[in-house]
């Protein structure tokens, strides 16, 4: 596969990583498990354990289960035909997605701030 190519999979395929890892960490359609999951990692007395249920609540760290499992189904690699293509796929997915995570979470926050400004001048004009 030419670069060029490698390098368009390589932000095409971020797109559905960052989503589905931002969904499951933030969204509230997840917010039950999230709990439960953050409730986990807090009391439990095994590392292991804590480290499992903490997985499900960083948007990074899950990043990186999603990514293995897109480059599993894909057979995506960068650069080498190998194992190496693998694992420098495998960073380098981590490392856009988690980009358009922190993009789309500045985005968030800005049309927050910009939704209560708003509703303050209403507030402001309706007094």
């Amino acid at each position: 596969m030419e670069l060029s190519t490698q390098i368009a999979w390589l932000f095409l395929l971020a797109i559905p990583i960052a989503c589905i890892a931002w969904t499951v960490t933030h969204e509230e359609v997840f917010r039950e498990p999230r709990e439960y999951c953050l409730n986990r990692c807090h009391k439990s007395k095994s590392i292991a354990e804590r480290k499992f249920f903490y997985l499900f609540t960083c948007e990074y760290c899950f990043s990186h289960y999603v990514t293995i499992i897109i480059l599993v189904i894909t057979h995506y690699k960068l650069l080498f035909d190998d194992w190496r293509g693998y694992l420098l796929a495998g960073f380098a997915l981590v490392f856009v997605a988690n980009v358009y995570m922190s993009l789309f979470a500045l985005i968030r926050i800005d049309l927050k701030k910009v939704r209560l400004e708003a509703q303050n001048e209403e507030k402001k004009n309706g007094n």
